[in-house]
């Protein structure tokens, strides 16, 4: 239970990072706050773990931790880019969608077929977050499909991507250090980007309110969350992971109207039951007729 209360916490923290990562993108482009947010948090990663540093050069650690940053920075970058040319609520939709592709994926990746419980929970939790996330002035449809929505739907295979690779790989390996190299992972792909791709940032245009912004993402949002993220992943089937990370759309909406930016509608309260209904149908149904049934296998 622990290992998915980490991943629920991180889904609270990542929802109150909507709308500061829609305003920063307004002082720095996609890449640059990228390379601010993971280089500064493989830094701290690093020396917050001193006392492991015999695993740092380490090949599996190295070379897992930044399969698992490229993963992580591909869903980034196409999420960043997304979000300057769609609304945070159709952003947070669609970046919700690698919760139907996780089931498949890991069938495909790593041979784990999923169950009917997984498929019926995944159907829930997208509709669910498609009643939270859109008609909040995006017009509440997806028939017009942006640029900005194409980025972003190629962000959500990659967040799929890297929740199988993590299940894959990151049992029996120290999920600290994985973690730091996947920071460190990010940082180098993103300056790479940054660097071929958009144009030299100009720090002294940041006001103080975009660094503060900036520090809340990198130590809150990136070094917190996705560390809690990773640890609960590497313990739970990756399908109850991705189910569990959809929350961050709740969440995000939950702390919009809570500011005052959003109001509480009946179709919000009702994508939220729908939500929490998938939850249940995942996690505790299974178990619940694990028990009526005598521990017989559920295919």
């Amino acid at each position: 239970m622990r290992y998915r209360i980490l991943i629920v916490i991180a889904t609270i923290i990542w929802g109150s990072s909507f709308v500061i990562v829609k305003d920063v993108t307004g002082y720095l482009s996609p890449a640059w706050i990228l390379v601010v947010r993971f280089s500064a948090a493989a830094v701290i990663m690093a020396c917050a773990l001193l006392k492991r540093r015999h695993l740092y050069f380490e090949r599996t650690h190295v070379g897992y931790g930044l399969l698992f940053g490229l993963a992580m920075f591909l869903a980034y970058y196409l999420q960043t880019i997304g979000i300057t040319d769609t609304t945070p609520g159709k952003n947070a939709f669609l970046t919700g969608t690698y919760c139907i592709m996780v089931p498949f994926l890991a069938w495909g990746m790593a041979h784990r077929r999923p169950n009917r419980f997984n498929l019926v929970a995944a159907l829930l939790c997208i509709i669910g977050v498609g009643f939270i996330s859109l008609g909040n002035g995006d017009g509440g449809s997806l028939l017009s499909m942006r640029f900005g929505d194409a980025m972003t739907l190629g962000c959500a295979v990659f967040y799929a991507v890297h929740i199988v690779l993590v299940s894959m790989f990151a049992k029996g390996r120290d999920i600290f250090v994985l973690t730091m190299w996947q920071f460190a992972g990010i940082a180098v792909c993103s300056l790479l980007a940054g660097l071929v791709f958009e144009p030299g940032p100009t720090w002294s245009a940041v006001p103080p309110e975009g660094w503060a912004s900036l520090a809340y993402l990198t130590v809150a949002c990136t070094t917190l969350a996705l560390l809690f993220q990773n640890i609960g992943q590497a313990h739970i089937p990756p399908a109850s992971a991705s189910l569990l990370l959809s929350l961050e759309a709740v969440f995000g909406v939950a702390f919009s109207v809570a500011l005052g930016a959003e109001t509480l509608t009946l179709r919000v309260v009702f994508g939220f039951a729908l939500v929490f209904a998938a939850i249940i149908v995942s996690e505790v149904l299974p178990q619940r007729l694990k028990i009526i049934e005598g521990d017989s296998p559920l295919l």
